[in-house]
Order: structure tokens, then sequence, then C-alpha cells
């Protein structure tokens, strides 16, 4: 932390996780699990949980469902001060289903009018971003309306460094949509995720890793670029570079949401302790890791997890 600012700061929506239990659908569901979750807040309590200075700008319902957004995130480490209490507002939904293969899961969103769609520019006290070491955000917010729209592009403009997350939902926008907008945001960003799926559907990149970076980097000449792969990690461009982990578990998967967004806090807090960009690839990994194997949007993890698991953890491959 350096004169008095956050390492990092986030900004986006949070919405209520109800979840059918697993392998229940939807038309017998009689009970709903209840969690939080929201990409930039997931990233945002990864790095406050290893013990980073982090804040969330937001806004949330004046009501009990807002209180306990707060508390739960404020329990996490996350610096909530700056997020607004919205009287007659509501708090956004997403209702989960967990399809044991070959269902895949479905995700039903349900956060029209939602007190963040009513949060304005001048709502926020953007000295809180002027002062962050980095500002995350996501390809979500820009893509809720035209408001949260303007909240990004002002916390773009207020920002030092950036961090960005393409976080492409085809429920949304557009791919052509999401491409314009998109190309605005890559010039200014530092630090650039993006699923292969993502750089195929949006930007129309396919091919080996090598390439579609290659690709990527036209739009993002000052970025260091993840490129998200899944089951095959992640193949990271900096400078020319290439690199990729240097180690896979045998991770038994029981809660894949929220995976990207652990590994994107992972990576964010090893470059903020000022750790090697191969480390931060590797924490990163570990990050998304540990969150898989537990239930939930969040990591919960600890720096003595990563340690752990880094020094030869279960099934670690080198």
């Amino acid at each position: 932390m350096t004169n008095g600012g956050h390492d990092l700061v986030t900004l986006g929506e949070v919405l209520l996780r109800l979840a059918v239990p697993s392998p229940g659908r939807f038309e017998t569901a009689r009970q709903l699990d209840v969690q939080i979750g929201g990409a930039e807040a997931n990233v945002a309590a990864a790095v406050a949980r290893l013990g980073a200075h982090v804040a969330w700008l937001s806004a949330v319902p004046d009501n009990a469902w807002g209180e306990r957004v707060l508390h739960e995130l404020t329990g996490h480490g996350i610096d909530c001060s700056a997020v607004r209490r919205i009287e007659s507002a509501r708090l956004g939904l997403y209702f989960l289903e967990y399809g044991a293969p070959p269902r895949p899961i479905r995700v039903l969103y349900d956060r029209r009018d939602s007190a963040f769609a009513r949060l304005r520019p001048d709502d926020i006290d953007w000295q809180v971003v002027r002062r962050a070491r980095i500002l995350h955000l996501s390809g979500i917010t820009p893509a809720l309306g035209a408001t949260p729209r303007a909240l990004f592009e002002r916390a773009l403009h207020e920002a030092g460094e950036v961090s960005f997350d393409l976080n492409y939902r085809a429920t949304l926008w557009s791919p052509a949509d999401a491409r314009v907008f998109t190309a605005g945001v890559l010039p200014r960003t530092r630090y650039l995720y993006i699923g292969a799926e993502e750089a195929r559907a949006v930007f129309g990149f396919d091919g080996p890793a090598e390439a579609v970076l290659e690709q990527l980097a036209r739009f993002a000449p000052k970025a260091t670029i993840a490129l998200m792969q899944g089951a095959d990690g992640c193949t990271v461009l900096e400078g020319g570079r290439l690199l990729r982990p240097r180690y896979r578990w045998d991770v038994q998967v029981v809660d894949p949401i929220g995976a990207g967004d652990a590994y994107v806090g992972g990576f964010l807090w090893a470059i903020l302790q000022g750790r090697s960009l191969q480390d931060a690839i590797d924490i990163g990994q570990a990050v998304a890791a540990i969150k898989c194997s537990t239930w939930g949007d969040i990591a919960l993890v600890s720096p003595r997890d990563v340690d752990d698991l880094l020094a030869g953890g279960p099934s670690v491959q080198r």
C-alpha cells in the first residue's frame, strides 16, 4: 500500500447466488443453497484473503440482504466503506443448476433494476481509484447497460494501472458489441485475462495459443496477456515471452464457478507482492485449483494453502 491507498480496487455488482443442490434440477428444486458471488468481488476476496489491502466499489440495497453482502465481504478482509446503500432497491439474483455430466451447468439471471443498476458515476468517491496501485474491472459491468457502462468508463479514466478480465457473457451483449467496446479498453490495459473460447467468440481468434496471443497483443500492446485454457491451464505473453504454469494438480472439482476469478486474484496478489511473472502464473493456478475444490464463488484461500500446494501438495506434477 502506498500513499494511504489500496493495493487493489475493484468495481462491479454482487448477486445473491441460489443454487439447486446437485444433482437436482430447477423443475424439481425444493430448496436452494444461498451464497453471494460477483466476478470483481470474487477477485477482491481472493486478494484480500491472501493479505493485500483491497477495496470494493459497488452498491447494495439498504436492507438485510445488503447487510449480508457487506458483512460477508468485510469478513474476507475487503474494505467496503465506499459501497453505497440504496433505499427501495433490490439485490440481483442468479440461479444455478449443477448438471452431472453430460448435463451442463445452467445459470438464470434476475438482476434488472438492482441496486448496482442505480449507481451513478457521481455516487463514487473516485479518489479511492486514483490512489490504488491497480484497478480491476471486468467486461460484465459495461454489458449491463448505459449507466454501468458510464461507471466503467469513468473508472478506466481515473485509474493508473488497469487489470481487465473480458468475462464475455453472451446473454448480456453480442460478440460484435463486446468487440467494439473492448477494443477501446485494451490499449489502456496492463493485465489482460481472456478465455480461449472468448477470444474465438468475440474476436474470431482461433488456433494455437501463441497465434491467438500474438493477435490479441495488437489490440493490447502494453498488456501482459493471460489466455485461459480451462483444464489445459494458461499461456501468458509479456514482451514477446511466452510462459506457462510449472505445476499441475489432480483437482477434484466440487464447484468450478469462480475459478477464473480465483486465478486473477492469485495472479494479482503475486504481482502486488513484487513476485516474478512466472510466480504470478503459478500462484494464480494454485488459487484456481483450491477454488475448484470448494463450494461457492469465492476462493476460500490463505497464503499457507498456496505455499503448501506449491511446495508439493497433493498429486503435484512438475
